[in-house]
Formats: C-alpha cells, structure tokens, sequence
C-alpha cells in the first residue's frame, strides 16, 4: 500500500513505507518528551505513538504542579499515512532534529498547550536495545534516539496559564522504534520464564553540556546495556544538530552507581554516579529527587490509557490525580521519571532520572516482584 511518504527518499527495504517489518503487534512509533522548570516548578510529559499492526495511534500530555499530576489522553484509528495528531493532540516536526512543535487543543479536560521545542544539543543514537528469551523469542528490539533541548509557549491548566520560558525550562526528547512490549499483552501458550527489569536512565542538563547515562541490568547485576555521554551544547541556535563528524559527545569508560531509596519503597531518593572519562578523569554527578512523575499519566502501563490499547475509532479521557495519593505496589506506577536536582563539579542542573526496577536486582537488595530492598 502507498501512503504520501513513499514520495520521499526514505525508504529501508523493498517495501513501501507503510509496511512494517514484523506482523508483530508489539511494533511501534514513538515521539517522548519531557520538560521541567530549573527549579522543579513544574513537570511536563508528552508522546505520541503509531502502533501500524494494531491500527492505533495514540498521545497524551501529562503536567505536575502544586503537587497533582494532570494527564489528557487521546487514542484512536491509526491514519494509513502516520499523521501526527489524534483528537486534541498533535506532534508538528517543525525542522527535523532541531524544533518540534507539540499542542493540545481546547479539551473536556482542561488541560491544553501550545508548546515548542528546540534542540540544544546534537541528536545520539542510543545503543539497540534487543531482549531474546531463553527459547529464542525476540521480544524486545528497538531504536531510540536522543536530544536535548528547550521548551517555549504556554500551558494551561483547569484556566490557569503557566508561560514557560526557554531560559527556564528545560527537557529530552527521544524517539523510538521498532518492537517493544505494549499494554495489551498477546496470549501464548509459551513457557513462562518469568518478568523484571533493571532500567535507569538519567538525561541530566547543565549549563554548558547534557549527560546521558542510560543503563539495563540483570537481576545478578551483569549490565547488558550502557550508554553514558557528556554531550555539550550547540555553539549556536543554527549549528548542525546531526550528520557525518557532528557527534561531538565523549563517552566514559566506567560508569558506577550507589542508589538510595525512600523508606519501605522502590522509589530512588538520592544517587550518586561515578563516571571515569576517557583520559582516566574521574567525575561524580550527585542527584537528589524533588519529585517524582508516574509515567502512566502519558500511557506507561496505564490500565485503561496504556499504549496502543485500542479505543475505537476515537476516544479522549483525562485524570487528575495528588502525587500522594499514588500507592505502592501498584503495577500502573512503577515506571516512573524522578524529577532530580543534579550536582557535578561546580555546575548546578535538572533533568531525570527514569527508573523501571521490577523484580529481584542483588547488587541494589531486590527481592520478589514489587517489593521494597531488603536493606532500605
């Protein structure tokens, strides 16, 4: 089938554009972004996904302030030429790995936006992640990429308009693609060899460069995926983002962690990485968390809003829910974004720090599935 895009170069394979490579239902598109005042005033989260085998495309815009994590989502029947707007919401690729425009129009929640975001880093290619189970099932294989960047327009929220500024707020935004587990899971009559996860991932902004530290472990603490970057920031607005020898990013050679945990929780209180660069430099980045962001508020393990569950051909909700009121254990909430103030060597920053930690994890004293470490 040909949509609009088979008249551009872009093609990978023999097959059109609109051809996924794998039936699976897993395959998917996403656009994430995040943003968060240098203070910690405020939270912004926001993606949209195309989900072609299920025929979904789906998006939400989540915004933390005064305590109460506001969310509006939309889902409905993916369009055949991978539109970037479902319902209120809508993803506008003003300049390709530069600016991005993401609004939300007016809405039954209340919650709208007009925002824009504009890089001031190069774009990095995160390393592929691929999961393969014991009997051979590829289950989890995917690209993302990452930038950094700035946030400029306006959000409001139940009729109070913040203004967010550019010189303030601050963010990441990735891009992913490929196969990755969604909500709605597919019935199999395989050998279950059980679930978990170890996963940080911490894009942290100063004012003079980014940092990527972006890690996956097993439940023994053998690491199966790092990436940790010191990214600096565009020379100027207009310095190329992308491209052959653009890639200006130094990578460490060893990268260690100590987490600290909030009493009889998972939830990651205080970290302390130490990073040694290429020269044999040693660094140490300290973060203390402010706040933290439950990623179910833009789709992450929603129960009824969780990614490329299907909802017809249109449907939008929203929530409203107090930071305090989130429990624990509860599956819905254990991805989650630490919204953290980061200290490195003179520099005061902000940015995040992601954490997915389910099951049993020895080095950090993880036990059962959702249970907190045996030595917090």
């Amino acid at each position: 089938m040909l949509t609009p895009w088979d008249d551009f170069p872009i093609h990978a394979d023999a097959d059109p554009v609109a051809t996924p490579s794998s039936g699976d239902p897993n395959h998917y598109d996403r656009y994430f972004f995040n943003g968060h005042e240098r203070d910690g005033a405020f939270y912004i989260g926001a993606a949209m996904g195309h989900y072609p085998v299920l025929g979904v495309i789906d998006g939400a815009l989540s915004v933390v302030i005064d305590g109460i994590e506001h969310s509006v989502f939309a889902s409905g029947r993916m369009p055949l030429d991978r539109a970037t707007e479902v319902g209120p919401i809508r993803v506008e690729v003003v300049e390709a790995m530069r600016t991005l425009r993401f609004t939300v129009a007016p809405n039954a929640s209340g919650l709208t936006a007009d925002l824009t975001w504009q890089a001031r880093t190069v774009v990095i290619e995160e390393p592929r992640q691929r999961n393969v189970t014991p009997d051979g099932i590829v289950v989890n294989e995917h690209t993302r990429l990452t930038q950094w960047g700035t946030w400029e327009g306006t959000v409001t929220v139940d009729g109070r308009t913040i203004a967010v500024d550019p010189a303030r707020v601050f963010g990441t935004r990735d891009r992913s693609w490929g196969m990755r587990g969604l909500s709605t899971h597919v019935p199999t009559n395989r050998a279950s060899f059980g679930g978990g996860a170890f996963w940080l991932w911490a894009p942290l902004y100063f004012d003079d460069l980014c940092t990527h530290l972006a890690l996956h472990e097993r439940p023994n603490g053998t690491r199966w995926l790092e990436s940790t970057l010191f990214v600096p920031v565009l020379e100027s607005p207009d310095a190329p983002t992308w491209g052959i020898g653009v890639d200006n990013s130094t990578e460490m050679i060893d990268f260690r962690y100590k987490l600290d945990f909030y009493p009889q929780s998972r939830i990651i209180r205080a970290a302390v990485f130490d990073l040694v660069g290429p020269d044999g430099t040693k660094h140490r980045i300290n973060l203390e968390t402010l706040y933290t962001f439950r990623m179910r508020g833009i789709g992450y393990t929603h129960p009824d809003w969780g990614h490329g569950s299907i909802h017809g051909e249109l449907a939008v909700g929203h929530e409203s829910i107090k930071l305090d009121d989130f429990k624990e254990p509860d599956p819905s909430t254990w991805h989650l974004q630490n919204v953290v103030v980061a200290r490195m060597e003179g520099r005061t920053g902000i940015g995040v720090l992601e954490q997915a930690l389910i099951g049993p994890h020895e080095p950090t004293g993880l036990t059962g599935f959702l249970d907190p470490p045996a030595r917090s």
